[in-house]
């Protein structure tokens, strides 16, 4: 009776920390690759709204003073576009005053 409250110990395969940590190893993985796949998707988002936002800043310039606007300075000026200029270069080409300008987007964080 007097090894009650002893407790015996227990002999411990000892594989059971190596298949833990593999199987945590996988999780992470995993997380990570997830992770990586939602900030792709964001980002290919960004981009799609902000040449949204700017097809949307000439049209209501075309409707309102019927000419596209002839820069990009000015639809930041009198539209309101703002966008990150330090990730986002934007390209406008101003074809005609009666012909909807070129633009072209490029992140700026994809190139190396």
């Amino acid at each position: 009776m007097k090894h009650r409250f002893e407790t015996q110990k227990r002999s411990s395969f000892p594989g059971n920390h190596a298949v833990s940590a593999a199987v945590f190893c996988m999780v992470m993985a995993v997380f990570i690759l997830g992770i990586s796949r939602v900030s792709e998707q964001t980002d290919a988002r960004a981009a799609q709204t902000l040449e949204q936002a700017l097809n949307r800043g000439i049209v209501h310039c075309y409707t309102i003073e019927g000419a596209y606007p002839e820069s990009l300075q000015y639809l930041k000026d009198h539209y309101g576009l703002t966008y990150d200029e330090e990730r986002f270069f934007v390209d406008y080409q101003v074809l005609g005053s009666n012909i909807i300008p070129e633009i072209t987007i490029i992140d700026r964080r994809d190139r190396p």
